[in-house]
């Protein structure tokens, strides 16, 4: 404070508030410090005599002064000294003390915060109550601090179990060997902290907000760049403006990079998205977004010629195995059904259980799972961790509420709670079915039902269209994409294909779902097995592409095959030597294509390039 107040003419006193100068402020300060703790003796000599003052209040303790240390250690006990009176703390200003030595400040800190915690100084020489302890993490607690377990603590937390245990470290982050495995140009850069701007891709639960969560956390570590996270669903363009400013501000003073995460940037309309362009473009921020749309559609194209699209897989059932398995860990529970585990205990086989000598008390039930559950749980969640996770901390909550409850019974014990694969299709429900009526698997479904039918593979459409209707999709959508298939790919090779897809749709549109499905699937098998053709397909194909291509004004119509309602026209030549077919009884030689076109056929024709 001096040296801050040195260009002033005097300096102000912080303890008895006196005006002086600068360059005696400190020889000041040692005198003025002494003579406040002269002070602060006398009254407590006089509290203590007449017992009825109100309690003092201990302060910190100067661990220059011999004196000092004894009152400290002794306020941190709360005993009195040899002398009758209460020891106290000399108020010392650490801004004054450079040299002071780590371990000793943490000694001080910990008598001051005990001495508050204490009772009041009402009766000399009473012992005060020792400290509360500090509240842990539930990631630190273990069951040899009480009779909750890591199961217990985790669980309770509030917290849900996929958000506890999502990675920090890529040898965490399971299931994207191909992007971020060893040797990958991206882990590279990821340890070199050379992070471009990057588009993650991917169904919901791949990791893709994991995988910027531990960007994150090797960029706080490392200082090397600033990490910013926004959400498109709640964020504004003026947010995203503040931030840019704030990035040009760190790049400019400090030469620290921005790297701004947009979580769902789909949801950012073409004009929010345009953003981004300049500062990305010049490298103010470097741009990380994360979407389960496909960015071909929902991102701007000159801000993905900006950015690297990374697009992460669905997990697999061994990645959900490996994560399901840590999270086993880090929860105490024992794993049943493995092999080579005759015993059937696990990890935490020393935190569970009743303690010594507490045979009639109650305590925290042990938690099992059968390894036959996990396994239903990796391939349920359809390779989403967010939902495999959710639901083993679904199905152990339900089972440790239910033993809970038959603790609670009089006379009852501990007993071992076991979670078996009934237990967590019951909290699953059915497959997680990763279906968006609007997004990229709508698409991709109705494409794959295309072409199976298009194959001729009645069992792979079959599956494609149960995928889509209990999917949710529209089944009227499904039943006019039949209808088309059934001109587009059918045709006249059976033409009795349209009828049957027509009445198909007719069926959806009366009944509806859930009754119409099979309506659809008889539609589907009759197509699939349908024979073949594209003749008209094609056919009308070339005709668009003959419209398309032709240079200058379009043929007319051929006087002939004109219509003659007046005698204006007729004058004029309309249906002029137009043959009557009904009146030839064999085939008539006329022409009906314009002038220009004479000897195209288009079931044969293919177009030029214009």
């Amino acid at each position: 404070m001096a040296h801050e107040a040195g260009s002033a003419d005097t300096v102000q006193c912080p303890v008895c508030s006196g005006d002086f100068e600068a360059s005696e402020i400190n020889t000041h300060l040692d005198s003025c410090l002494m003579k406040h703790a002269e002070t602060h003796a006398l009254s407590a000599d006089r509290g203590n005599a007449s017992e009825s003052g109100p309690p003092y209040k201990k302060t910190r303790v100067s661990s220059e002064s011999a004196k000092g240390e004894k009152s400290d250690s002794l306020a941190a006990t709360g005993t009195p000294d040899s002398t009758g009176n209460r020891a106290f703390s000399v108020s010392v200003f650490a801004m004054f003390q450079s040299n002071r030595s780590k371990a000793p400040a943490q000694g001080e800190r910990s008598a001051f915060f005990c001495s508050k915690q204490g009772g009041p100084a009402g009766a000399k020489g009473a012992k005060r109550p020792a400290p509360e302890e500090k509240e842990v993490s539930p990631k630190l607690q273990t069951c040899g601090s009480g009779t909750a377990g890591p199961a217990t603590s985790l669980l309770d937390s509030g917290k849900p179990l996929a958000e506890l245990m999502r990675p920090s470290t890529l040898e965490e982050y399971f299931g994207q060997n191909k992007v971020v495995g060893e040797n990958t140009l991206l882990r590279s850069l990821l340890e070199s902290q050379d992070i471009p701007s990057l588009i993650l891709w991917g169904p919901p639960g791949c990791g893709k907000t994991t995988l910027a969560h531990i960007i994150s956390s090797n960029s706080k570590k490392s200082g090397a760049a600033r990490f910013v996270t926004l959400s498109a669903t709640s964020a504004s363009t003026n947010d995203v403006r503040e931030v840019i400013k704030q990035a040009q501000n760190e790049l400019r003073l400090f030469r620290r990079r921005t790297i701004l995460f947009i979580d769902e940037i789909h949801r950012f309309n073409k004009s929010q998205q345009d953003t981004f362009l300049p500062h990305v473009e010049c490298g103010t921020v470097t741009l990380i977004g994360a979407t389960t749309e496909n960015p071909s559609f929902q991102v701007n194209s000159a801000l993905l010629s900006r950015c690297r699209v990374l697009v992460l897989e669905k997990l697999s059932a061994e990645a959900m195995g490996a994560i399901l398995g840590r999270a086993v860990a880090a929860l105490g529970l024992r794993v049943l059904g493995q092999p080579g585990d005759g015993s059937g205990d696990r990890t935490g086989d020393s935190d569970g259980g009743t303690p010594p000598g507490r045979a009639g008390e109650l305590s925290e039930p042990r938690v099992f799972i059968e390894q036959k559950a996990l396994d239903t749980i990796a391939h349920l969640c359809d390779g989403d961790a967010r939902a495999g996770l959710n639901g083993l901390q679904l199905a152990v909550q339900a089972r440790l509420g239910a033993a809970r409850l038959g603790q609670s019974k009089p006379g009852s014990t501990s007993q071992d709670v076991l979670v078996q694969e009934d237990h967590v299709k019951e909290g699953l429900q059915r497959s997680h079915i990763l279906y968006d009526r609007a997004g990229e698997e709508h698409y991709n479904c109705i494409s794959a039902l295309h072409k199976s039918l298009r194959g001729s593979h009645a069992n792979a459409a079959l599956y494609w269209l149960g995928r889509m209707l209990e999917g949710g999709e529209d089944p009227l959508y499904v039943a006019r994409r039949l209808v088309r298939f059934a001109s587009e790919d059918v045709g006249m090779a059976d033409p009795a294909a349209l009828p049957q897809a027509v009445s198909a749709f007719q069926a959806c549109h009366f009944i509806g779902m859930p009754e119409c499905e099979v309506m659809l699937a008889q539609c589907v098998i009759y197509l699939a097995r349908a024979r073949k053709s594209v003749e008209v397909y094609k056919a009308y194909g070339n005709v668009k592409a003959c419209l398309r291509s032709h240079r200058g004004p379009l043929p007319p119509v051929p006087l002939h095959l004109r219509n003659a309602p007046t005698r204006l026209m007729k004058e004029l030549g309309y249906a002029k030597g137009y043959k009557y077919n009904p009146a030839f009884s064999g085939p008539v030689e006329q022409e009906y294509l314009p002038e220009e076109l004479r000897g195209v056929d288009f079931f044969t024709w293919t177009p030029s390039d214009p």
